[in-house]
């Protein structure tokens, strides 16, 4: 065992961690190994152990320290492109059958035929008429 270099042990030492990342899907695992990387060229260019490992600990804490936040950030931003129904919402359709809030008419939207009713109770549309769809349950769309 002796006969191996150092750099070797920490590329089997990133490999290592590679495998929970993969398993666990943690970044932090993958942040670890390429903190054993950067300690793997420090002892392929002939730095001694405590630069090693001092790199190892500071580039691994630095990857979490600042790509961490920013995955966190990421992660609880809504998605940018709405897609299904969500980008239906708030679209124009027009009237292509009377609409009431009792239902039973239809609009186009999107290039489809749906049917529709309105979201006041009270209110009619007439064929050719622009609405606006503000939701859609099952497969009826809510205008007004």
């Amino acid at each position: 065992m002796n006969d191996i270099d150092a750099w070797v042990w920490w590329l089997i030492g990133a490999a290592g961690l590679g495998i929970p990342l993969v398993v666990t899907a943690m970044p932090e695992f993958g942040m670890l190994a390429v903190g054993a990387v950067a300690a793997a060229i420090m002892a392929g260019l002939g730095f001694d152990v405590v630069v090693q490992v001092l790199v190892f600990a500071v580039v691994s804490i630095a990857l979490i320290a600042v790509v961490r936040p920013v995955a966190a950030r990421h992660r609880s931003q809504r998605p940018q492109l709405a897609t299904g129904i969500e980008a239906l919402k708030g679209k124009q359709a027009v009237v292509t059958e009377r609409v009431d809030g009792t239902g039973g008419g239809r609009i186009k939207l999107a290039g489809e035929v749906w049917s529709a009713r309105a979201l006041d109770t009270g209110r009619a549309y007439e064929v050719g008429q622009e609405v606006d769809v503000v939701d859609i349950e099952g497969a009826t769309a809510i205008i007004m």
